[in-house]
């Protein structure tokens, strides 16, 4: 890069001396002059500066001959080991020097060691190598037709880059029927070119003209240049107004309306634009038929602004004068007939009129009577009368002109309430005219029809525990009459339900036909009732219907289950019990309980909520039965509580909760040597006031059974048993309920029947049970202490009455069975 740089730096202070030494110089130089044409081929010969400066090829080869220029474009390059000059890149002359003649450009040839400096000047001559051209396509000229012979008109002169030969030479106009060209040579060199009028110009012949100027050089070969030009000629107002025709005939009814085109004449102007516009005008016409027609001045249209009477007159005649801008007129005569019409319509007059008929008038009563006229005489003047056909009416002729409307049927509002008569009159003219009068005609009601009712039975569910009050449902009856006779109240007919009154389950609103509930519906004491709704009108006489209506109870989920067995009291506590050796799905007990609900909200479930073991007893999920549900062991204890919940099927469900005590053994003293915890485990909620009460009533009813037992025993003292004389254990007196088993699945198959009586050796006898085929059931004192000073009370009371007491236990498995 070093080395490149010292180059350029000597380079240029090489051209710097060099330029320096032209100066000093210059009185040395030769001179070499060539002529080339422009347009040269790169590498085209131009001369051999060698030869021509008188020089040797060797010296132009040690003295590193080079062209030097001042401008930015080299157009000639030497080449040294010849001596030639030749083209380095094309020349053109127009953009070298314009229109500048001769032509030329000069540069120098330097010689090194010694240096010599030559001028070399090279003139370019000028080939034709442009065309003439204008500086617009299409020349645009207006002259009006009336122009003078001899006007003038400029217009725009072509132009062209070459010089001398080459440049425009002539210019032509083509055609030249109309004008001719005239060109004049300017002071500047320039030329002048001129279009000269020399025929007249007629519009209406030919409105426009097209022209072609040819501008040509002298070169070889021959180049132009055109430009279009494009003549409109303007009109000149010479021409007059011609109608179309002298005389115009037109027909015309008579009371044709205001705007009917009678007829329309028409002017040609031979002038265009302004001066070819007519108008047309009456200016002399009757005032009569002044009043009557009239003309559009532009289109020439007549019509009519008047009423046209044939009787009047038949016949006008109206002059139409047509004028142009430039005052030349022409007339138009025009005839017009009044053609005679039927052109009076028949009247109708209504002499008498009903507008109202009750539904039950009998067939022929009147309702109108009309007059018919006509003004017109002859056939025009003959009317026929007559009405619509699609309804129960008739017209009928009772005088000249004179005309009877009458119903042709019976009536009926509910189906049509009212008519509406179209009267029509036409005469028998040519075309005929013709009336209509239109008259309305009420049917008044009448109370012919009953209320009916949509349906003739309606049925309603309605859920229980309803709020009194409640809107069930709506019950309407329409009634076809109108007014008073179409005015439907509602009303119950009295029955009774179950005992009561319908009033006082239900109540209907006389004016709306809404049903309320009064009371509170429970389905499990009604399910379904039925009355009957009166619908009423107001006519006179009253019509009414009757619609009977049925209620139907919807069961709510308001009944929690109830346990008929085990018996839960508060007295006693039932124990199953369960032998040890009993095996894996022994039977325990039942849980028997029932929902007064129906439907799915009675479906019961059973579930064991709480349990001593849960792993040793299992209650069946829709029968209530409750098995062991593995071997029962010694290591079991002897006393089970099981907590069991019943549960419906309703939503929300509703449950009852059961406890069932169930005894581990093989005996009864084994049992008893456990009874008393049984009744610790119990709690109980209720208050002490409650405790109190009860225990009042059981001391009174402790009382009044030892009277009792006491006769009793006196009474049988001789029948006495010794069946429990060994027996230290207290008997305790108790009466279960019977139970059923109420699913039908036979699990509790027996009635169980216990009858206890007691002797004066009852503490040395045996108590037996009897036992049942699949269960065990024991009947206990909540208190085996309080029982046990009963025991010893009553003892006493027995001791002291010296009377004997024998007490008799019979177990009953079934009704043909028992044990003593």
């Amino acid at each position: 890069m070093g080395w490149m740089w010292i180059t350029v730096c000597r380079g240029r202070w090489q051209a710097v001396f060099v330029i320096l030494c032209l100066f000093k110089l210059s009185s040395v130089s030769g001179q070499a002059r060539y002529t080339i044409q422009e347009e040269q081929a790169e590498g085209s010969f131009v001369g051999n500066i060698a030869r021509d400066l008188g020089l040797d090829v060797a010296r132009l080869i040690s003295g590193k001959a080079r062209i030097i220029t001042k401008g930015s474009r080299q157009y000639v390059d030497l080449n040294r080991d010849k001596g030639n000059l030749v083209i380095k890149e094309r020349i053109d002359r127009e953009e070298l020097c314009g229109q500048t003649t001769p032509c030329s450009f000069s540069f120098e040839v330097i010689l090194e060691n010694p240096i010599q400096l030559y001028r070399v000047t090279v003139e370019v001559i000028d080939i034709n190598d442009n065309s003439p051209s204008f500086q617009k396509d299409e020349i645009n000229l207006k002259i009006a037709e009336n122009a003078a012979l001899g006007t003038r008109f400029s217009l725009v002169s072509a132009d062209d880059p070459d010089v001398g030969i080459n440049d425009i030479q002539k210019y032509t106009l083509k055609p030249s029927d109309n004008f001719k060209l005239e060109v004049q040579s300017q002071p500047d060199g320039g030329e002048f070119i001129e279009m000269v009028l020399q025929t007249p110009l007629d519009r209406e012949k030919e409105d426009t003209h097209s022209l072609v100027l040819i501008a040509s050089d002298g070169g070889e070969p021959h180049r132009s240049g055109t430009v279009r030009i494009q003549i409109y000629v303007l009109d000149a107002n010479d021409n007059a107004p011609v109608c179309s025709q002298p005389v115009y005939k037109a027909d015309i009814r008579e009371n044709s309306p205001e705007g009917s085109v009678v007829t329309t004449v028409s002017a040609n102007d031979a002038d265009k634009g302004v001066n070819g516009i007519v108008t047309y005008s009456f200016p002399h016409v009757a005032k009569e038929a002044k009043q009557l027609f009239e003309v559009n001045s532009k289109t020439g249209e007549i019509t009519v602004t008047g009423k046209l009477d044939f009787e009047k007159s038949k016949t006008y005649q109206l002059n139409v004068q047509a004028s142009d801008h430039g005052g030349f007129t022409d007339t138009c005569k025009v005839f017009v007939q009044i053609l005679d019409e039927n052109d009076n319509v028949p009247t109708i007059q209504l002499m008498s009129f009903s507008n109202s008929i009750s539904e039950d008038s009998s067939p022929g009563s009147t309702i109108a009577v009309v007059n018919v006229d006509d003004e017109d005489s002859d056939g025009n003047g003959v009317v026929k009368c007559s009405i619509n056909s699609d309804i129960p009416f008739k017209i009928e002729s009772s005088l000249t002109g004179y005309y009877t409307i009458v119903t042709e049927d019976f009536l009926d509002r509910e189906s049509i309430p009212e008519y509406n008569i179209t009267i029509t009159v036409s005469d028998q003219g040519s075309p005929p005219l013709s009336n209509s009068k239109n008259i309305n005609v009420k049917v008044s009601d009448v109370n012919d029809s009953p209320p009916k009712f949509k349906q003739s039975e309606y049925s309603k569910t309605v859920p229980e525990n309803n709020s009194p009050g409640l809107s069930m449902f709506t019950i309407s009856a329409s009634d076809a009459d109108w007014g008073q006779n179409a005015r439907v109240s509602y009303f119950l007919e009295e029955k009774e339900i179950n005992g009561v009154s319908v009033s006082s389950l239900v109540s209907i609103n006389s004016e709306n036909g809404v049903v309320h509930a009064v009371r509170s519906f429970d389905y499990e004491q009604i399910k379904w009732f039925e009355f009957n709704v009166t619908a009423r009108d107001a006519g006179s006489p009253p019509l009414s219907s009757v619609a009977t209506v049925k209620i139907m109870i919807q069961d709510q989920n308001d009944n929690p289950p109830q346990v008929l067995y085990p018996v839960q009291t508060g007295g006693s506590v039932v124990a199953e019990m369960v032998p040890r050796s009993a095996d894996v799905g022994y039977l325990v007990t039942k849980v028997v309980a029932v929902d007064v609900d129906s439907g799915q909200n009675a479906w019961l479930s059973y579930k064991l909520q709480k349990a001593t073991d849960r792993a040793l007893f299992d209650v069946g999920l829709q029968n209530g039965e409750i098995r062991t549900i593995r071997q029962v062991t010694d290591k079991d204890p002897v006393k089970q509580r099981l907590t069991v919940i019943v549960e419906d099927n309703g939503q929300p469900s509703r449950s009852a909760t059961v406890i069932v005590n169930v005894v581990v053994a093989d005996s009864f003293p084994e049992v008893l040597s456990e009874f008393t915890d049984f009744t610790h485990d119990k709690e109980y909620n209720d208050n002490l006031t409650f405790y109190l009460v009860l225990a009042l009533a059981v001391v009174s009813f402790l009382f009044i059974t030892c009277v009792v037992v006491i006769i009793s025993v006196k009474i049988y003292r001789w029948r006495q048993s010794r069946i429990l004389y060994h027996s230290n254990l207290p008997v305790i007196p108790y009466y279960p309920p019977r139970y059923s088993d109420t699913l039908g699945t036979g699990t509790l198959q027996h009635v169980y029947n216990y009858e206890v009586c007691r002797t004066t050796d009852s503490r040395k006898s045996d108590c037996k049970f009897g036992r049942a085929g699949s269960q065990n059931v024991l009947i206990m004192d909540p208190s085996s202490t309080g029982t046990m000073q009963r025991i010893q009370s009553e003892k006493s009371i027995l001791d002291e009455l010296d009377s004997p007491l024998e007490v008799r236990v019979f177990i009953r498995d079934s009704p043909q069975t028992s044990y003593e």
